[in-house]
């Protein structure tokens, strides 16, 4: 199940970590949250940037997921369609209320995330490197929110 993941995704992965590495580093040093408030605005620091974020790569992640059930036929495409577009309304209809219960909640949608890409995995319609791209990057993604939630 775990292949090497090709540099290019992997990359690019990592890449898209940032706004949330930045955004628990500015929580964890206030004064560089204040720096970032000041200088670029408030919706780059502490828990916004990462909430603003995670809900959009949340309803990316809903569009990988749609590309996946292409490659089925039937029900089975059908079943992959209707869970590839919870992901996006999870963000939509649970990211308000305030950072804490909107971090909790986006938790929440990546650890979710993560069960629907191992069962498109589970499917055969994913890459074969894809669950260990994941497992990285959703550990990253829920350990920065846990530090804007918790911190």
């Amino acid at each position: 199940m775990f292949q090497t993941i090709p540099r290019a995704p992997l990359i690019l992965g990592l890449a898209g970590l940032l706004p949330f590495l930045w955004g628990a580093l500015t929580v964890i040093l206030p004064d560089l949250g204040l720096w970032t408030a000041q200088t670029i605005g408030p919706r780059f620091a502490g828990p916004y940037v990462m909430l603003f974020y995670g809900a959009v790569i949340l309803s990316f992640m809903s569009g990988v997921l749609w590309g996946f059930a292409t490659k089925a036929t039937g029900t089975l495409a059908s079943i992959g369609y209707a869970l590839s577009v919870i992901p996006a309304l999870w963000a939509f209809f649970m990211t308000g209320g305030g950072p804490v219960s909107a971090g909790m909640n986006l938790i929440f949608g990546f650890a979710g995330l993560l069960v629907l890409d191992w069962q498109f995995a589970r499917w055969g319609l994913t890459p074969p490197w894809w669950m260990a791209l994941r497992l990285l990057l959703s550990t990253v993604v829920i350990a920065c929110l846990a530090v804007g939630v918790f911190a």
